[in-house]
């Protein structure tokens, strides 16, 4: 991925990048949002089955599971920047959608640069020979796991 790490984090994140051993990763959509958990110790993630929204509007409860299930440390969320690098309506949204995980989940959030990431899952499900039915592939989820991914280099 291309991406350029952004560094906002949550207004109260006392946590040090090296406290940090796993984290959420959301590839934040208006009808479906992407998850994945990564873990510093090894680098990497793995996508989880998506969650769907209405609106952009999640099941909170879907995710209180997942967080319950995973206990992460910190979430990541994709920030889906131009290419240009200005911002769009979708950045706002997936803002507010961290910082909503923060209040709700009392863990600090950060902001990814995800410019390219869908694009790029989309190509790894046709590398391995999968159809265009990206929503039947988990392109959210691998989107997810990039992000993660490329939010690990950035930091460790």
């Amino acid at each position: 991925m291309t991406a350029l790490p952004s560094t906002e984090t949550s207004a109260t994140d006392t946590q040090e990048p090296n406290t940090v051993r796993s984290v959420l990763g959301f590839d934040f959509g208006t009808t479906r949002i992407g998850v994945a958990i990564g873990q510093t110790i090894t680098g990497t993630a793995q996508p989880l089955d998506p969650l769907k929204a209405k609106e952009g509007i999640p099941n909170w409860d879907e995710i209180a599971r997942i967080v319950s299930e995973w206990q992460p440390d910190a979430f990541v969320v994709g920030l889906p920047l131009n290419m240009d690098g200005s911002e769009n309506e979708m950045c706002q949204r997936a803002r507010k959608f961290a910082k909503r995980l923060h209040g709700r989940f009392n863990r600090p959030y950060f902001m990814m640069d995800e410019r390219l990431s869908s694009y790029e899952a989309k190509g790894q499900v046709m590398a391995r020979g999968g159809n265009r039915n990206f929503k039947e592939n988990s392109v959210d989820g691998l989107a997810a796991q990039m992000i993660i991914e490329t939010w690990f280099t950035t930091r460790y």
